[in-house]
């Protein structure tokens, strides 16, 4: 994992009435000796509190471990499978705190700003080379090739096997070494990750958690072109798959279709009639909760100070109740 060595720092980074903690400054006998290390980059650096920050980017959980979805848990933990734990836990505090000031994911590279100890915040940056148009090509195919691919993706979720497609392909989403990873900060501390480094990765963890998109943003391909080549490779391989269906049928095996005439059905038009006794339903659950409302994403207006993808969400929740309850009387399922 490359870590760049800082030499532009002046005077100005660095204020006489700054407040140092002693415990903090072992290493450093006096502040004039901190600015000499500091300044040429000796890694005798250790930095006092921070700055309070207004409005920096928090992670949510404020105890315990970051990161909720087991995406987002992959990505703390393949940071830590690169022997950066101790270092990496450094910057957990500054991330619930919201020393993080601003964040930006584009493909192939992360740029933070994280507020130290210094009037100015210190300048971020964490490099991932993103995939190259012929290996997202390969991706996409295996992503299409599985339904629930393609459906969990398309709701706006991330399947739990999808790594299984870029594996497919022979790549991986997340990186596999720490050279895969290029970071650096305009701190004076050598150490890698910093704490400014190490907050950026607990944050994108957290933004992992609300947008799992970010990921596939991070290696090359944006939300919306993903969905798109998605849907175009589902409907192609779909598609092939009828053609093939109606190729395999035999002519002969063909039955011709009743044709029925309205003005002799008037008498049983609306009778339900024998069939529909052996009729039988047995709903299970979805692979994807509420796929067609995820897919349409919230409505561009509110019914009562209340989105009404939010209020379809609840009759969707009733009407799946209900029918639970009338299928455990119906057949005791």
């Amino acid at each position: 994992m490359g870590r760049r060595k800082n030499d532009d720092f002046d005077d100005d980074d660095f204020d006489d009435d700054e407040d140092f903690d002693d415990d903090e400054l072992d290493e450093v006998k006096d502040y004039e000796t901190y600015r000499r290390t500091a300044h040429y980059g000796w890694n005798f650096y250790s930095e006092s509190r921070p700055r309070r920050v207004e409005n920096g980017i928090k992670v949510k959980n404020t105890r315990g471990a970051i990161g909720e979805t087991w995406w987002s848990k992959r990505w703390i933990n393949v940071l830590e499978s690169f022997g950066m734990g101790a270092r990496l836990t450094r910057g957990r505090t500054y991330a619930r705190q919201g020393q993080v000031v601003s964040l930006s994911i584009e493909p192939g590279v992360v740029n933070a700003k994280v507020q130290g100890s210094m009037p100015r915040p210190y300048q971020i940056k964490i490099q991932l080379k993103p995939l190259s148009e012929q290996e997202w090509d390969r991706v996409t195919e295996a992503m299409a090739a599985q339904a629930i691919f393609a459906a969990k993706l398309l709701a706006g979720e991330m399947p739990n096997n999808i790594e299984e497609a870029f594996s497919a392909a022979h790549l991986s989403l997340f990186p596999t070494r720490t050279q895969d990873l290029q970071t650096s900060c305009t701190c004076p501390d050598w150490a890698n990750p910093c704490k400014h480094i190490a907050a950026v990765y607990y944050v994108l963890a957290d933004q992992f958690d609300a947008d799992p998109f970010l990921i596939f943003q991070l290696r090359g391909r944006n939300k919306e072109t993903l969905i798109a080549e998605l849907r175009a490779k589902r409907t192609s391989t779909m598609s092939t798959s009828a053609l093939s269906t109606s190729l395999e049928t035999p002519k002969d095996a063909e039955r011709p279709v009743e044709s029925l005439h309205l003005e002799e059905q008037l008498a049983t038009f609306w009778q339900a009639g024998d069939g529909l006794n052996q009729f039988a339903v047995y709903p299970h659950k979805p692979d994807v909760e509420k796929a067609l409302l995820k897919r349409l994403g919230k409505a561009p207006f509110e019914v009562g100070k209340q989105n009404l993808m939010t209020l379809l969400e609840k009759v969707y929740d009733e009407v799946a109740q209900y029918d639970r309850t009338v299928e455990t009387q119906t057949h005791g399922r």
